[in-house]
């Protein structure tokens, strides 16, 4: 791994634990939100370790059917972990307003990457940035309780 690598890879787990420390410690007060997108907290399972992973992230769309998730990890040429981990196993549990609900993930068809990209890109227009930034197609997931 170059040093660039592991400088982004430390900055990004370093963020998620500050982030999630704050969010927790001031009982959601603080940090529940960046910008107009709602914090969620994203539990995987790690795909080599089988452990609990938690992973803080942004959602610029979510209702009761579902919950978006765009794996754009800042425009890195690689996909993030925590993506990596819900293609191993989807079953996910993600936390919003301290509310946890049972999940299932899978990344969006072209078809409906297309539709929600737009909508994505409105709510924050860094993604359509990292996306220019990339080569790599970022994935755009959709959570759903699970029956």
């Amino acid at each position: 791994m170059d040093v660039k690598t592991a400088a982004t890879d430390t900055f990004l787990k370093t963020v998620n634990v500050v982030h999630r420390s704050i969010k927790n410690l001031s009982g959601g007060r603080l940090l529940g939100s960046v910008g107009s997108m709602t914090v969620v907290e994203l539990h995987t399972t790690g795909r080599t370790s089988g452990k609990r992973r938690t992973t803080m992230l942004t959602t610029p769309i979510h209702d009761d059917d579902r919950v978006v998730l765009v794996a754009s990890k800042g425009g890195d040429d690689r996909d993030p972990d925590w993506y990596r981990n819900l293609v191993a196993d989807p079953n996910v549990e993600i936390a919003i307003d301290g509310a946890t609900t049972k999940m299932t993930a899978r990344t969006a068809t072209d078809d409906e990457k297309a539709e929600l990209w737009p909508s994505i890109v409105d709510v924050y227009k860094g993604y359509a940035g990292y996306q220019e930034k990339t080569d790599r197609e970022i994935p755009v997931v959709i959570c759903t309780p699970t029956s």
